[in-house]
C-alpha cells in the first residue's frame, strides 16, 4: 500500500470536539506535527473530515 504524510497545519482549538478527536486518532498532537500512515479508506475518510486543518503529501 501507498503511504501518506499527514501534517497538522492549523490548530483544532475552536473546532468541533469530533474534529479534535479525529486529529488525535491520526496521531497529530501539536501544530506542525507529522505522521506517516497507510493510504486506506479509513485514514482518508478521517483526513477528509479535517481537510481544513491538515496537509497531505505522498510519502
Amino acid at each position: 500500500m501507498a503511504k501518506v504524510k499527514i501534517t497538522l497545519v492549523k490548530s483544532p482549538i475552536g473546532y468541533n470536539k469530533k474534529q479534535r478527536a479525529i486529529a488525535v486518532s491520526l496521531g497529530l498532537k501539536k501544530t506542525n506535527s507529522s505522521v506517516v500512515q497507510e493510504d486506506t479508506p479509513d485514514i482518508m475518510g478521517k483526513v477528509h473530515k479535517i481537510a481544513h486543518l491538515v496537509k497531505v503529501e505522498e510519502a
